[in-house]
């Protein structure tokens, strides 16, 4: 499950785990598009503090390439 939310600078996804029955929840992922980066916010369990990493959108491009690409090391042309 997730939710959209469209604020003023950015649009925020909230990834809800729903695992299969029997097997615990991992905790929300709170994802924020931002013109210039994303950033992937989620609660550490063990501390109870968020943990928050941001990525540049060539990061983001990168990304996106090499989930449709078999092991190996890439570099993006342009």
């Amino acid at each position: 499950m997730f939710t959209i939310e469209h604020e003023f600078d950015a649009t925020v996804v909230t990834l809800v785990d729903e695992p299969e029955p029997g097997t615990p929840p991992g905790e929300d992922v709170t994802v924020s598009a931002f013109e210039e980066c994303i950033t992937l916010r989620q609660l550490d369990p063990r501390s109870g503090e968020p943990v928050q990493v941001t990525l540049t959108m060539g990061q983001v491009r990168d990304l996106l390439v090499a989930l449709d690409l078999p092991e190996g090391v890439y570099r993006r042309e342009g």
